[in-house]
């Protein structure tokens, strides 16, 4: 039996290794080895599983009724699969991060319901940022345009999804890490709920924002991924929502972009209202600020046994993001705090009248190397750090541009079954 390069979906490697397990792992091999040249394969990839290994993991699923039996998947380098050592997009030497003996839980889960690992991917340097640049291994390009960025932190992942190498990939998510890379490569991505018990033994950034999620290439793979691993959920009512455009959030956007999400987000929403809408900028205007604040507080934390010992380890560029976090005064740390909860009870008053909120994910299409800079990172962050700040799940959707990149919709519920999600990925 053989597979098209543009047979990549679901279903058709779960038919495609059910009936061959050998050639599925050979398939998924030559793709992992010859579609991308040796130095994305560096950037992309953390580690690759060995074809025989593949063989045999496709061999054990075949004819079985696990619901995502002989899927394939790529897991970020956050999560633990013993016995590799987690790197983290780290050029720390084995040794000093900790290790653990044991699976973490989203790797274990997805094993239990058929999806066969294929390889762990590189990312953003401890997942502090928003493009697909690393230093250590490489930068993640586009994988229909190598001038430009894939979007982090996880890149490999959304690499290997939207160049067709594998149907699924996970990421993490803690200021749009997959938001961002899901609307640069025009793909389907999930975002769960932070402190979910699938993101607490991964290797945290800021754990109070972190949350684990996945990407997908299509609408029917996603709502496959969603149904089984967060459990059906049923529409028995009319979902009521609103979209908050570029204008009404105060955030400058190209015009390509605006019109295009714009025209996408009237699908699933009316615009909001005069009222809402001042109440939600009100609360979003200093989301990013805020969330910068206590990201970094909580990223020195986690580093602060390794940053002045190791700095010859870190990037410049990350170890000063992160020691950002011993240098809050008591004011801004106290002033960051009671605008966190200010914008919690905004968001739990706001999902009293509605079931979801659409946003832009991204006010720019993938960014070239020289457009990566800290401005284009902070309009990022003030689209993205909302929904961070509440902790809430979000459901990425692509918007295709007129010059065929892509931007996407952020769109935004209070819970990780809410109806919102399957009902989204059946629109039209």
């Amino acid at each position: 039996m053989a597979i098209s390069l543009a047979a990549v979906s679901m279903p058709e490697w779960q038919a495609f290794s059910a009936k061959d397990p050998s050639g599925a792992a050979h398939e998924l091999t030559r793709r992992m080895q010859t579609q991308l040249s040796e130095n994305q394969q560096r950037a992309v990839f953390a580690w690759m599983q060995t074809e025989r290994e593949l063989a045999a993991t496709f061999e054990r699923f075949a004819g079985t009724l696990a619901p995502l039996a002989g899927v394939p998947y790529a897991l970020k380098d956050v999560f633990q699969v013993s016995p590799l050592a987690i790197k983290a997009g780290s050029h720390f030497p084995n040794g000093i991060l900790p290790k653990k003996e044991r699976d973490g839980k989203l790797p274990h889960v997805l094993r239990g319901v058929g999806a066969v690992l294929a390889a762990k991917t590189n990312m953003y340097e401890f997942a502090y940022g928003l493009t697909g640049e690393n230093p250590h291994y490489g930068d993640c390009e586009h994988p229909h345009d190598p001038s430009r960025t894939s979007g982090g932190s996880s890149s490999g992942s959304a690499v290997l999804v939207a160049a067709g190498i594998m149907p699924f990939a996970t990421g993490t998510d803690t200021g749009g890490s997959i938001r961002v890379p899901a609307a640069f490569c025009g793909l389907y991505g999930l975002r769960t709920s932070s402190q979910h018990v699938w993101i607490e033994d991964a290797f945290p950034l800021a754990p109070s924002f972190d949350a684990a999620g996945w990407f997908t290439g299509n609408a029917q793979d996603m709502y496959t991924v969603h149904r089984y691993l967060m459990g059906a959920t049923k529409v028995e009512r009319e979902l009521r929502g609103c979209y908050m455009d570029f204008e009404a959030l105060g955030v400058p956007a190209d015009k390509d972009v605006a019109e295009a999400v714009c025209a996408a987000a009237a699908v699933y929403a009316p615009a909001a209202d005069k009222t809402t809408a001042e109440q939600l900028r009100h609360g979003f205007e200093h989301a990013a600020e805020t969330y910068a604040v206590i990201q970094s507080t909580e990223a020195y934390k986690v580093h602060a046994a390794w940053l002045d010992p190791h700095r010859e380890h870190y990037s410049p560029v990350v170890w000063d993001r992160i020691d950002r976090g011993r240098h809050w005064t008591t004011e801004q740390l106290d002033e960051a705090q009671t605008r966190h909860a200010a914008l919690k009870l905004m968001w739990t008053n706001y999902f009293l009248t509605y079931d979801f909120l659409i946003l832009p994910a991204t006010p720019f299409p993938a960014l070239r190397k020289n457009e990566c800079t800290q401005t284009n990172r902070d309009r990022l962050l003030a689209l993205n750090a909302p929904a961070s700040l509440g902790g809430l799940p979000v459901l990425s959707i692509p918007v295709t541009l007129p010059s065929g990149l892509t931007s996407g919709l952020q769109i935004i519920v209070n819970s990780n079954q809410s109806p919102v999600i399957p009902w989204a990925l059946k629109r039209p």
